[in-house]
């Protein structure tokens, strides 16, 4: 881990920062052309061009008949978990689906003089869920996913994952998914985004991935809405000198095993802790079976930064935008009010970040590489659409359509004017 002193004044030009910060434009560089061309194969081959990718990147000799997964394998599976696996994925199940059904919108009308106005919210007809698989599974993804889309009313839930073990399926039948498909990285979106011979074309991709899945999203937004552009994950921990340099460590290195290009960042206003967390970080590394993957990501993201005080420490998480913000501090909550930019924001020493992967409520699909400035967790309101719904009586037209003669006259479009005053003889 790289450990960077900000207690100066020109702290806000440091490299590192910057750094970290732009951490989503410096990947896209790196990866975006390969990203582009694969794109362009599944737009041309279809299902002849995903099963040639799957081959080539995951491995995965698939046909066009292999790659949906039958809904039988999906019960077999959760009726094989074992029952504490099973009682955990559906309390999960259970509070996501509590927690998300306080985001309902509701339709309105609104009736003013002459005229009754109002809006119309419908759910998406067909969604696709993408899963992180391969390297690790995460049936807790697929809960925070489809569940969301369940609660809003979604009518087809369309789920793409590479390699899916049981745990996956399982989750995926606890969660209602309509369809599976054994397929994943940037060809698994754009056979979503665009419809091949197998693969269903769909209304909107949501769920996290790696940097080929995340910059497939972005080139294809526009063919296809998105959630956000959920890249690596990423933790930034607030500490003082009160926090448990042990936990800290634990917590950097929950979000650093998951992918080689994870972010792991400490801001502390405390010499010992710093010096204690870059100590510990690696004994600890040592003991997790994935220590390959953490190793890589904290060689390259991993920081520790050294603060004046808190307020400083918030200022630096605002400018980076972590998705998870961790705050341990004495008295966590007195930050909250200074925090803007975070994806999910854990407060205190027990709320640890892999709590709110698996069993809390609130979304983990967060926004990551700096988009937390303006991209929100995943929500019922990712999944539905609005409709304005517009009424306008003889005397309402009458009340209003001289005002509209004026401004359609001002911005010099005369049709606009034409279609009010031929209502008015």
């Amino acid at each position: 881990m790289k450990v960077v002193d900000l207690r100066r004044g020109s702290w806000r030009y440091d490299e590192r920062i910057k750094y970290l910060a732009r951490r989503g434009e410096v990947l896209s560089e790196e990866y975006e052309e390969t990203v582009r061309e694969i794109i362009k194969e599944v737009r041309e081959g279809g299902d002849r061009a995903v099963i040639e990718l799957t081959k080539r990147y995951d491995g995965v000799d698939l046909t066009p008949e292999t790659m949906e997964i039958p809904f039988e394998e999906l019960e077999r599976a959760y009726e094989e978990l074992e029952e504490g696996v099973r009682e955990a994925l559906e309390i999960a199940e259970e509070r996501i689906r509590v927690f998300h059904e306080k985001q309902l919108e509701r339709s309105f009308i609104s009736e003013e003089e002459g005229s009754l106005l109002g809006q119309k919210v419908l759910p998406l007809e067909k969604v696709g869920v993408y899963v992180p698989g391969g390297t690790a599974s995460y049936p807790s993804t697929v809960l925070m996913n489809c569940v969301p889309a369940s609660v809003a009313g979604v009518e087809e839930i369309i789920m793409v994952t590479p390699r899916p073990g049981k745990y996956t399926l399982a989750a995926a039948y606890i969660a209602g998914v309509s369809r599976v498909f054994q397929v994943g990285g940037a060809q698994a979106v754009a056979a979503l985004a665009l419809g091949t011979e197998t693969v269903p074309r769909v209304d909107k991709i949501v769920g996290p991935g790696n940097i080929y899945v995340a910059l497939a999203k972005k080139l294809l937004y526009g063919t296809v809405d998105i959630d956000m552009i959920a890249g690596p994950s990423e933790i930034l921990v607030i500490a003082d000198s009160t926090a448990d340099s042990s936990w800290v460590s634990a917590d950097l290195l929950s979000q650093a095993e998951h992918d080689e290009l994870a972010g792991a960042i400490l801001v502390t206003d405390s010499d010992r802790i710093a010096k204690e967390v870059v100590g510990r970080v690696y004994e600890l590394l040592e003991g997790i079976e994935r220590n390959e993957i953490a190793k890589k990501s904290l060689e390259r993201f991993g920081t520790v930064f050294l603060v004046k005080d808190m307020s400083q420490a918030c200022e630096v998480a605002n400018i980076i935008a972590p998705e998870h913000l961790e705050v341990i501090t004495e008295d966590p909550f007195s930050l909250l009010p200074y925090i803007k930019n975070a994806g999910a924001v854990f407060l205190g020493r027990y709320a640890t970040e892999p709590l709110g992967d698996y069993i809390l409520g609130p979304n983990h699909t967060l926004p990551t590489g700096g988009t937390a400035r303006f991209f929100s967790p995943l929500g019922v309101y990712d999944f539905v659409k609005r409709s304005s719904i517009i009424y306008v009586s003889r005397e309402g037209f009458d009340r209003l359509s001289d005002l509209a003669i004026n401004l359609a006259e001002a911005e010099g479009l005369p049709a606009h004017a034409l279609a009010l005053r031929i209502r008015k003889s």
